[in-house]
Parts: C-alpha cells; structure tokens; sequence
C-alpha cells in the first residue's frame, strides 16, 4: 500500500464513520487497550523502503514499516546507528516503536529514539499528506509536528515516514554478567551508578530464567553493557571488576562474542509472556529506591498467590515487573484485584505486555495524567470523528 493509498483509504473511512484499527509488527501490541471499534485494518508493513540514505550527513528517511534490525543493518554499513533498544527487532517496525513511544535502556547515554526524529510524513484521518521537517539535523521547520505523532499509538494520524539523525556506532561491545551472593547486592548497584565509564545499559535481574543468559544467585544477578572504543571499554573493564570485587561479587563474566544478542534478549524480556498467565508492568522509579519498591510489589503480589519476576534498568530507574500464575484461570480470578492493589501503591504502573483476555479490564495506563485535557484537544483537532485507533490511548482516546 503505498502513502496516497493510505491517503484514500483514511479520507473515504472518515466521510462514513469508519474505524481503522493502524497496525505494524504487532510487538508491543501489549501496550495500551485494545480499539473500542474495528471497521478497517490498515497494516504499515508494506511501507518497507529506505527512501534516502545521507550517510555524510548522518540522516536517514525510512518508511514507516521498516524493521529496525533492517535499519540497524543499513546504518551498521556507515558505522553508524540509532539506537531504538526496541524488542523483537527483526519483527518491530520503526513507526510502531515510535508511535508506542517505546523507551530503551540506553536512552540514558544517547538520547530517546524521539530525539533522533528530525522530520515525517503523516496521513492525517481526513486523508491530508502532511509532510514536517526534513533531511536536515538543524532544519527546525515542523521538528516539534514530527515529535507529536511519537508515543500518541496511531490515535493522531498514520505515520508514513520517519526521518532520522544518525550518531557514531560503537567501535566496541562488551558485555558482564554476574551472579549476586547475599550481602551483596545494594553495593554492588550503588558502585555501578559511579564507575568512570559510564555503561551503555545495566540489570539487576531476578527470575526471567527462560528469557535472559545466566543464573540467579542469592540476590539476583547483574547484567552490564559497556560500549565506546577499545581503549574505554578496556578501562570500563578494570574498573567495574575492580568496583564488583570491592562489592563481594567473586565473579565477573566477560561476554565478548554475543555481548549484543546477552543485551537484546534483556530487552526482549521486557514484553516476554508466559502463554496467556502472565501480565508485566513497567514503574519509572529511581534507582536508589527501586530495590525497595520491588519489595512492596512482590508483597502485594503475594496476597494473591501469584509469582513474579523482576528486572531493574539500573541507568534509568525503570521496573520491568511480571506476574504469573499456574494458569489463565487462576490468574483471570485475581489479576483485576491485584492491578488495583499495585495502583494503590504503585499509580503510574503501566502494563506493557500480557495476553490474557482480562488485560483489557485493567489500568493499563496507571492513572490519568495532568494534561489529559490537552490530549483529548489534540484529538478533537486531529481526528474530530475519532477514527484512528479509537480507545488505544489513554481515557479512552
């Protein structure tokens, strides 16, 4: 389907009230609530082309169903990258994961993949080509229109074209893992937070025993990412076994070969289902407080019986926390009440993964923020009969 199809399509479902349900790879279709209603689907996955590649001016344009790992793939040519940090990156297209707003644990040190957006081309619901920015990193002309469509999950307009600033790939990836004895855990991640390089990604992980490498010991197990040329990794590296070694961590593994794969099946457990018995949250947090957090949740969920698994993004203070049960049943008969039991304690949780059928009864989106009244006004201006993924977004838009 190319743009001004999409464009017909869009302007003949809005003169008759038609609901189009926008779809891409369907990764983090655990975010966020199912439409409300469903006349059309429009799938973005045959907007699969690298429109201009500029690689001495650092940019990019790609259509809008364009998987990241092809992305990752051109741009790793250039020396260059952009780092979506999305999972299932070989199924994930670059407009899902920015309409999702997904944010990936190296943002930190380089930056959302919003930042990298620097224009667009859009189907608006009456059918309107709208076209911002451009191909080049200081245009600001559109830059902020652009931005807008990012995290807004197809309920503003049909994302038809990203344009994006690259930055310098890597030179070197190193990975470390490390099992945690007792007494050793709050330690080790309040060193990890001062090291002098800082890592491109940091874990503490506790369960997620199918999905991520290595074992747990008394107190979980770390994961970290280290990245830059070989002289800082190097240093990176003295550094952290010699941080982990005062901690009283006895081992620290050194992933070389498959240091990438360690770190994006991390990420990949982030929206990791266990069949249709798990649902999983993500709770921004601090770092010097998550551990303590994690604690509270595990308690709520233990007056429902249910078990749990719990990883911590250590650089951005991120909770990624799963609850499952032995069933979907079982977990059916308790996961609403629970949800409000975490909401109680925990309000801006947000499910980000789940596949039974009661996720849709839940506070996916924690609770309503400040500015509430300005979405529903960019709603009513962009898509005044509410046809473009109706319901996705929060209070319903």
């Amino acid at each position: 389907m190319t743009v001004e199809q999409i464009s017909e399509l869009l302007a003949a479902s809005n003169r008759e009230g038609k609901a189009v349900v926008v779809t891409g790879g369907g990764t983090l279709s655990g975010m966020g609530r199912p439409p409300a209603r469903s006349d059309v689907t429009l799938s973005t996955l045959t907007l699969d082309t690298i429109v201009e590649d500029a690689p001495s001016d650092l940019t990019i344009a790609v259509q809008s169903g364009v998987r990241i790992r092809t992305l990752a793939q051109r741009l790793q040519k250039h020396g260059t990258h952009v780092p979506f940090d999305a999972p299932h990156p070989a199924d994930a297209t670059v407009g899902g994961t920015l309409a999702a707003g997904w944010l990936g644990p190296r943002r930190h040190l380089y930056g959302r993949p919003r930042d990298f957006v620097i224009g667009s081309v859009a189907v608006l619901a009456d059918g309107t080509i709208a076209r911002a920015g451009g191909m080049v990193v200081k245009n600001v002309a559109g830059y902020d229109m652009s931005r807008l469509y990012v995290g807004s999950f197809g309920t503003l307009a049909v994302i038809a074209q990203i344009n994006l600033k690259t930055a310098a790939a890597p030179d070197v990836t190193r990975g470390f893992q490390m099992r945690l004895p007792e007494g050793t855990r709050a330690r080790a991640l309040d060193l990890l937070t001062g090291l002098t390089v800082t890592p491109a990604a940091a874990f503490w992980i506790d369960g997620f025993k199918t999905a991520v490498d290595g074992e747990d010991g008394a107190e979980g197990r770390l994961f970290v990412l280290l990245e830059g040329s070989e002289s800082v990794v190097d240093r990176g590296t003295r550094d952290l076994r010699a941080a982990m070694g005062r901690a009283g961590v006895p081992e620290t593994r050194i992933v070389d070969a498959g240091a990438r794969e360690s770190f994006e099946r991390i990420v990949d457990a982030y929206i990791a289902c266990v069949g249709e018995r798990s649902i999983t949250y993500r709770i921004p947090a601090f770092t010097d407080d998550a551990i303590s957090r994690v604690h509270g949740m595990r308690a709520i969920a233990a007056r429902f019986e249910l078990r749990t698994d719990a990883l911590i993004d250590v650089m951005n203070g991120d909770i990624i926390f799963r609850v499952s049960d032995l069933d979907a049943h079982a977990l059916g008969a308790k996961i609403e009440m629970f949800d409000d039991a975490l909401h109680d304690e925990e309000p801006q949780a947000l499910v980000i993964a789940g596949q039974h059928p009661s996720r849709a009864l839940l506070a996916v989106w924690g609770c309503d923020t400040d500015g509430i009244d300005q979405m529903r006004a960019l709603k009513e201006k962009f898509d005044p009969n509410r046809i473009l993924n109706p319901g996705r977004f929060l209070a319903g838009i």
